[in-house]
């Protein structure tokens, strides 16, 4: 499996504080059946450049490597709605044109179908993070939906789908799922204790609404097309 959505590089936000809570997380997710894992730590207001975060990345998978890990990390980022895309295309996912897009935790913007607009006008492809814990679109799901119309795409938390962050986000994470508005499944793990990067869960759960292949391909082919910077119908 591919997890596009995990924060386990260390020290770098709020995810994992160090090199030995990410090979705890990195044991996690291998026990779990991910072999592949995007590091994607928050870029906000202050960021991080590009260059240290591929430093970063390469030093885990030395690590990772020199312990025999059947696990690879790949470089990308949880990047909020507020920058410009001219900035956002310095944070895709693995060099492609793909990347984490995460609007407020406490609303949806009533300016975001023209901020989605302006990204993809720039050639990027927005993935919108966790939708299923937003209160707008918990309360009005069909927002989602005009923004997949202008060009996202949608990654749920595994953990919504199994009750972590409540009913309402369990509830409107399998609403999206029969809708057939959700394209990657994500741990979105920011330790290896709470939140920890585990897919197979969620995958079950998945399977439960729309069938084992559908499921299944939230974790593999889908991720695998935004790994190499493909379309995910070709």
């Amino acid at each position: 499996m591919i997890d596009i959505h995990c924060h386990i590089l260390p020290g770098i936000d709020d995810g994992s504080s160090s090199l030995e809570e990410s090979l705890a997380m990195a044991d996690i997710a291998v026990a779990d059946g991910i072999r592949t894992i995007v590091a994607t730590p928050h870029i906000k207001g202050e960021v991080h450049l590009p260059q240290f975060l591929q430093q970063q990345v390469m030093k885990l998978n030395e690590v990772l490597i020199k312990r025999n890990y059947p696990l690879q990390i790949l470089v990308g980022a949880d990047v909020s709605a507020i920058l410009p895309p001219e900035e956002i295309a310095r944070y895709t996912i693995n060099g492609s044109n793909y990347f984490l897009l995460e609007f407020p935790h406490s609303h949806l913007p009533h300016q975001a179908s023209q901020m989605v607009f302006n990204m993809c006008m720039a050639g990027l492809r927005p993935i919108i993070t966790h939708p299923e814990r937003n209160p707008s679109i918990i309360r009005e799901p069909e927002l989602l939906f005009s923004l997949v119309d202008s060009g996202c795409l949608v990654q749920i938390t595994a953990g919504s789908l199994t009750g972590n962050f409540g009913a309402d986000s369990r509830d409107c994470a399998g609403y999206l799922l029969r809708m057939g508005q959700v394209h990657f499944l994500a741990s979105d793990a920011h330790s290896a204790t709470h939140r920890r990067p585990v897919l197979s869960e969620g995958v079950s759960a998945a399977s439960a609404i729309i069938g084992d292949q559908a499921a299944q391909k939230l974790v593999t082919s889908n991720p695998a097309a935004v790994l190499s910077g493909r379309s995910l119908n070709g």
